[in-house]
C-alpha cells in the first residue's frame, strides 16, 4: 500500500491539532507530513511521532507533492484548495465552502462512502452537528425510511474556536469574582453584538438567513438531504449554543414510513459501525458532553417512542464535534481513499 504525502492546513488551530493527534493514535499511514498555517502561525514547532516539524505558511505552491490535503476549515479552503487539487492533491475540506457543489461528494464514510468514488479532487466533509445527527439516523433510514426530523442542538463553545472556549472561562471566572462580565465572541466574533455565554444559551450560530432561520440550521437540512440522497425528508432544525466547552448534544425527533420499536432501534444502533447505545434510565445512564468528549463514537440514548404519531421516535445524540464531526471523520475518509486505492 503507497504511503501518501500528507498536508494539513490549519495545523495550529483545534481541528489541526485533533489531526496530529489522531494520526499518531490511528497510525495513519504517511511518507511525508507537511503542517500548514497562515503567515501568523509559520515557524512554530510542532512534534508529532517524536519528530518535529516546522509550520509553514500556506500558498499555493505548499501542495505541490502532495497526494492528500487535510484542510482543518476556514475562508483559505475557497482559494487553496483549488490550487492544491491543481497540484495533484486531493483535498479534504472541513469548511463549508464547497458542502453543497453537486461536483463535490459530501461523506461521512459509515453512510455514504460511495460517494467517494466520484470525486473530482475535493471532498467535503460535513457541518459537525450534521455528521453526529446521521450517524445516528443511517440505521434507522434503512429500515423503516425516514420521513420527518426534527432536531434541536445543544452546541459547544468550542465549535466557535478557542477564543470563545477562553472567553466562556473568562466569563465564569469574572462571574465568581464578582466582576462585570465582557462579551466580545459570541453569537459570533463578526457580529455587531455580543452576549454572555456564561450561565446562558445563545439561540442563535452564525447569522440569520430572510426566512428566520440560521444558516448553521440550513446546513443541518441540506447537508442531511445530500448525505443520505433522500430530498423527500422533512427536517427543520433549531441550533443553540450552551455553555459547554467540548461535545455537541441533539435531541432528535423523528416520524417514520413504517413502526419500529425501541428494542429493535436500540438493535440497529448497536450493529451500526461509530454508534455506542447508552440507554438505561433505570440507572440514570445517558449520553452527556462530559462524558463523551475524546470519544471516536456517536452516542445515543433517551430511546422512546414518539406517541403523538403513528410512527415516532425520540433520540438523544451527543458526539464530540471537534473529533467525529471534524477531524475524525476527515481521517476516516483518507483512510478509506487509501485503503481502496483511491489516492
Amino acid at each position: 500500500m503507497k504511503k501518501p504525502n500528507v498536508a494539513i492546513l490549519g495545523a495550529t488551530g483545534a481541528v489541526g491539532q485533533e489531526f496530529l493527534k489522531l494520526i499518531a493514535e490511528r497510525n495513519f499511514p504517511f511518507n511525508n507530513l507537511k503542517l500548514l498555517a497562515s503567515e501568523r502561525s509559520a515557524g512554530k514547532q510542532i512534534e508529532v511521532l517524536g519528530k518535529t516539524y516546522t509550520v509553514e505558511e500556506a500558498t499555493p505552491d505548499s501542495f505541490n507533492g502532495i497526494d492528500i490535503a487535510l484542510f482543518a476549515g476556514g475562508a483559505a479552503s475557497k482559494t487553496l484548495a483549488p490550487e492544491a487539487v491543481r497540484r495533484g492533491a486531493i483535498v479534504i475540506d472541513n469548511s463549508s465552502a464547497f458542502r453543497m457543489d453537486p461536483d463535490v461528494p459530501l461523506v461521512v464514510p459509515e453512510v455514504n462512502p460511495e460517494a467517494l468514488h466520484s470525486h473530482k479532487g475535493i471532498i467535503a466533509n460535513p457541518n459537525c452537528s450534521t455528521i453526529i445527527m446521521v450517524m445516528a439516523l443511517k440505521p434507522i433510514h434503512d429500515r423503516a425510511k425516514i420521513k420527518r426530523i426534527v432536531v434541536s442542538t445543544y452546541q459547544a463553545v468550542s465549535g466557535a474556536g478557542k477564543e470563545a472556549i477562553d472567553e466562556l472561562t473568562e466569563q465564569v471566572t469574572d462571574i465568581l469574582a464578582g466582576r462585570p462580565v465582557q462579551a466580545n465572541i459570541l453569537p459570533s466574533a463578526s457580529l455587531p453584538k455580543h452576549y454572555q455565554i456564561a450561565f446562558n444559551l445563545l439561540p442563535q450560530i452564525d447569522v440569520f438567513l430572510e426566512d428566520g432561520y440560521t444558516k448553521e440550521e440550513m446546513k443541518m437540512v441540506h447537508e442531511t438531504h445530500k448525505i443520505l440522497n433522500d430530498y423527500s425528508i422533512g427536517i427543520t432544525a433549531t441550533t443553540i449554543r450552551v455553555p459547554v466547552y467540548r461535545s455537541h448534544s441533539e435531541s432528535v425527533n423523528i416520524e417514520l414510513a413504517s413502526d419500529l420499536s425501541v428494542d429493535e432501534t436500540k438493535e440497529l444502533l448497536a450493529g451500526f459501525q461509530g454508534v455506542s447505545i447508552l440507554d438505561n434510565p433505570a440507572e440514570m445512564e445517558y449520553p452527556m458532553p462530559l462524558f463523551c468528549s475524546d470519544k471516536d463514537d456517536v452516542y445515543v440514548g433517551r430511546i422512546r417512542k414518539d406517541t403523538s404519531v403513528p410512527y415516532g421516535l425520540n433520540l438523544w445524540v451527543v458526539g464530540d464535534q471537534i473529533r467525529k464531526g471534524a477531524a475524525l471523520n476527515a481521517l476516516q475518509i483518507a483512510e478509506y481513499m487509501i485503503a481502496h486505492q483511491l489516492v
